[in-house]
């Protein structure tokens, strides 16, 4: 087998030993029932690797908002300790000051949330897997020339 690109010497899916007019109907019927169960395991691979990658992206999208989740919890801190502050000192009105901080909190948390959100909406399922899955009952009735 010396770089031959005969199907029948490759061992390839619905290769048989013997031309199609001699096989009989169940090799014929073995053939295309191996021949679907491939397809069907190399769907599923595909299904498998386009759900990763939309989960990664699911997991970063979520990531940011829970960051602006703790974002928002520090917008509460900082607006006690403002209004605790605020009794304070520094020319009798530390309030100011305090609520300033918590803003530029507030500002972080938006921030956070719509880049999050941004992440979330472009995840988009399995749109690879659909397509090619669309395609197989066109295979199965040999109008293969339709999915093109």
């Amino acid at each position: 087998m010396s770089g031959s690109t005969d199907p029948l010497a490759t061992g390839a899916p619905g290769a048989t030993t013997s031309s199609p007019a001699d096989s009989s109907l169940g090799e014929l019927i073995g053939n295309v029932t191996r021949d679907l169960s491939t397809l069907m395991r190399q769907e599923v691979a595909l299904a498998k690797a386009e759900l990763a990658d939309s989960a990664k992206k699911a997991g970063k999208g979520s990531g940011m908002l829970a960051g602006a989740g703790v974002a928002g919890h520090f917008i509460l801190l900082f607006l006690s300790i403002a209004l605790w502050w605020g009794l304070g000192d520094l020319m009798d009105n530390n309030t100011i000051s305090a609520i300033v901080v918590a803003l530029l909190w507030a500002v972080v948390a938006a921030v956070l949330a719509l880049k999050g959100r941004d992440e979330l909406k472009q995840v988009q399922g399995v749109p690879q897997t659909q397509e090619t899955v669309a395609e197989i009952p066109n295979a199965l009735k040999g109008h293969e020339e339709e999915n093109r």
